[in-house]
């Protein structure tokens, strides 16, 4: 895989953990939420494939809602 793919996933991933955690929300939690918006799903599976970054752009939009997330900023700096 090249390192640039390699480093979006990383982005993604720590961009999805950054809000998670800014809400004090667990991979338990988040799958009760996700359930919430008729998204079923296992703290297992929702473990995997935020630590692999390598998940669907329709899932990281159904988490965001999920935990209420309206914004999120691309941006590094």
């Amino acid at each position: 895989m090249p390192v640039q793919e390699k480093e979006w996933e990383d982005r993604v991933k720590g961009m999805l953990k950054a809000e998670l955690k800014r809400r004090n929300v667990t991979y338990a939690e988040l799958v009760g939420k996700l359930a919430d918006i008729g998204v079923m799903d296992s703290v297992p599976n929702i473990k995997n494939k935020i630590s692999r970054g390598k998940f669907t752009a329709v899932f990281l939009l159904q988490c965001l809602q999920a935990i209420g997330c309206s914004s999120l900023h691309l941006s590094e700096s």
